[in-house]
């Protein structure tokens, strides 16, 4: 089988699932716009072929893989880069291949579509509609009504999404999304938002997953000193989540999704009403899956893998509460000191996964463009009670300053 990944080596978690296609025995040919040497060496050494082009140049990429396919025969289009879901799809129909079509992954990437698919389908959305341009950026708002949250159509994390409480935000949140092409405004909804991630082969859904974002990311964005949480949960069968997980199940069989990995996230309200947020035909980003993996003792790299070449894949069962958490230094500049790193890992060590902070040294990353931010922690506990008290541990007691 002869499986064309798009972008194999970037994001750098591409890379890993570039590797598990490979040990599938796929011949996997990568087409991304870093120079071959430049890949990481888990991408690099498992390709078969490499087209070093321009992703944003559809034409190029199209006749670059209508080379390829002159001298061997192309199965499968892959694509996990939210961005270039689209062009997979096109590749798909330029070269006759089977997979999600055009008007289909429109679905995971406009959110307008999307929710119109799922309206139809009689799923809670938020009230939505799209604008263009201010006039109908105001006009929406006095559809929908205060508050009410403000974000590109075609966007993936909270990049460039903005709550409105009143006209007078409003009128400011306009002259910073002025870079945005169309937009959209949906009534804002106050409640916990979790995840729902899926792995689905052959049209079943082989592997389910909920993390529980603490706080909900628009405040992990809103303000420095917060150290965002994404929380992968054990226990699945907890009451709280039931109506949140069949209704990403609705949504899979709405979207017709039927192989790849997906990642949806909605709202619980204090009343207990579950409400749809968005999905991504695409794994969660900031190293979730690493999360995923350290809560199952599982790879689901490889179960990915497994699902969109031979449509099935042996069961992966959560063990353990996981959780990261990105931490945001004090101060400006470089990485100048860190505190209570060494007490923690002496009192808490054996529930820790992962220790990623940036170095001495190092200069700060930008919170407001990454939320990898200035390093991460993973942590897991099969309790939710202890998890949630090593959350509160690390979030007060591990510092990290510059200047």
């Amino acid at each position: 089988m002869n499986i064309v990944m798009i972008s194999p080596g970037f994001p750098l978690e591409q890379a890993y699932f570039t590797r598990a296609l490979a040990q599938t025995g796929a011949q996997v040919i990568g087409v991304g716009d870093q120079p071959l040497e430049a890949l990481p060496p888990e991408a690099r050494e498992n390709l078969a072929h490499y087209e070093h082009v321009a992703l944003a140049d559809e034409g190029t990429v199209l006749r670059a893989l209508s080379g390829v396919a002159e001298h061997a025969r192309i199965d499968q289009v892959e694509c996990l880069w939210e961005p270039y879901v689209v062009l997979a799809a096109r590749i798909r129909e330029h070269l006759g291949i089977a997979g999600m079509s055009v008007e289909q992954a429109n679905w995971f990437r406009d959110k307008e579509q999307m929710k119109l698919v799922l309206d139809r389908a009689g799923i809670r959305t938020p009230r939505h509609a799209s604008a263009g341009n201010a006039a109908e950026i105001w006009e929406a708002a006095e559809q929908i009504g205060y508050p009410l949250i403000i974000k590109p159509i075609a966007g993936a994390g909270s990049a460039d999404t903005y709550r409105v409480d009143n006209a007078e935000e409003l009128a400011t949140v306009q002259t910073m999304i002025g870079h945005v092409g169309q937009m959209s405004v949906e009534e804002f909804i106050d409640g916990e938002e979790f995840t729902y991630d899926t792995v689905c082969g052959n049209g079943d859904i082989l592997f389910e997953n909920v993390s529980w974002y603490i706080p909900r990311p628009l405040q992990q964005r809103s303000h420095e000193w917060i150290s965002p949480v994404t929380l992968v949960l054990s226990d699945l069968s907890d009451p709280r989540l039931a109506d949140g997980i069949a209704m990403g199940r609705a949504v899979i069989e709405a979207l017709d999704f039927t192989h790849g990995f997906t990642h949806m996230e909605w709202y619980r309200k204090s009343d207990g009403e579950v409400v749809f947020g968005e999905i991504g035909a695409r794994p969660p980003g900031a190293r979730t899956v690493d999360i995923m993996n350290y809560a199952t003792d599982g790879d689901l790299f490889a179960t990915w893998a497994q699902a969109v070449t031979a449509g099935t894949a042996p069961p992966v069962t959560h063990k353990f509460n996981c959780a990261s958490m990105f931490k945001r230094a004090e101060g400006r500049g470089r990485i100048t000191h860190v505190e209570g790193l060494e007490r923690l890992l002496r009192e808490e060590g054996e529930h820790v996964c992962v220790v990623d902070l940036l170095p001495v040294g190092a200069q700060r990353r930008d919170w407001r463009a990454t939320l990898l931010s200035d390093g991460m922690i993973i942590y897991r506990h099969m309790d939710l009670g202890e998890t949630l008290r090593l959350s509160d541990r690390f979030a007060r007691e591990l510092q990290m300053y510059a200047e």
